[in-house]
């Protein structure tokens, strides 16, 4: 059964804490497996939370602040040691290519990893196929950075007594999808007639920034939103001043942008709980949850058609 979920590897901002290591976050998608923001330590967080590097086949890199991008070395060195057969593209920012580069080939190591630098060189869509669009849009934190946003494609859903009674069967029900329409002895039967939609689901990653409408855009109708709330409010001169946000604002996006549920993430070591930035982002949003190391936190179910 295919899975939709996203695992937290890591939710500390900066520097690990006794009880939150470095960012890293793995998106379950049906076959695919994103992997976000690799820290310091996202090797042994993956073996905490029973990934293994087959799961992975793309990484996802905001920016080159340590605390996102470190442990891209030990990652690309695993990759290689556990034999991965398929390729894993790696999407980063084009400026930072000179670290890219040097997290790959950190240090010796057998390489036969099937790696892919896909340097992100402006917003737009990185990556698509008949199923998913990736896209990005940069963020604003001070140095470049990009948010990343996964969307499935719309498709229909055949109701099978609505086929029933058009007398569509067998190869039939393909060559409609495929033109839209049928004659059928004597009638035209409509695609729509048959069908009904089936909107594709939305996920969206924002990382270290301050509160901007790029930010609003890539969670515009998200189900799930995974966002840094590094500050509470009590502390959002701090959050502007080092290119990040607070609960509020994180929340403030959610609800701007119809999100569904709300993953806070990237808490900065000055708080030792979480608690309070969920009070702060519930007073704005409804479905908030503060990721703690190893959650699993299912993507929403998919909204019926007029839900």
């Amino acid at each position: 059964m295919s899975a939709r979920e996203l695992i937290a590897l890591g939710t500390a901002s900066q520097v690990p804490t006794r009880y939150r290591n470095h960012n890293g976050y793995l998106l379950r998608w049906d076959d695919h497996g994103l992997l976000f923001d690799p820290g310091e330590g996202t090797q042994r967080q993956m073996i905490y939370s029973g990934v293994t590097t087959a799961a992975i086949t793309r990484i996802c890199v905001t920016h080159f602040h340590g605390d996102h991008c470190l442990g891209l070395a030990g990652i690309s060195q695993r990759i290689s040691l556990d034999r991965v057969q398929h390729e894993v593209a790696v999407h980063y920012p084009a400026s930072g290519q000179v670290y890219f580069d040097r997290l790959r080939h950190a240090s010796i190591f057998h390489d036969v990893a099937h790696i892919t630098a896909r340097p992100i060189r402006g917003p737009g869509t990185i990556y698509e196929d008949a199923d998913l669009t990736l896209s990005t849009l940069p963020l604003d934190h001070g140095v470049e950075a990009y948010g990343y946003r996964l969307e499935e494609k719309a498709k229909r859903t055949m109701l099978p007594d609505r086929l029933a009674a058009a007398g569509v069967r067998g190869p039939m029900v393909r060559r409609l999808m495929l033109e839209g329409s049928l004659e059928v002895d004597g009638r035209t039967v409509r695609l729509d007639d048959v069908s009904q939609p089936k909107p594709g689901q939305v996920f969206a990653f924002v990382m270290d920034t301050r509160m901007c409408k790029n930010a609003v855009a890539l969670a515009r109708g998200a189900d799930m939103l995974v966002c840094e709330s590094t500050y509470l409010h009590c502390d959002a001169d701090l959050a502007h001043d080092h290119g990040h946000m607070t609960a509020v604002e994180a929340a403030t996006i959610a609800r701007e942008a119809g999100v569904r549920r709300l993953v806070l993430t990237h808490f900065s070591q000055r708080y030792t709980d979480t608690e309070a930035f969920v009070a702060e982002a519930r007073a704005i949003h409804p479905d908030v949850i503060a990721a703690r190391d190893c959650d699993v936190i299912p993507v929403p179910k998919r909204l019926e058609v007029g839900a």
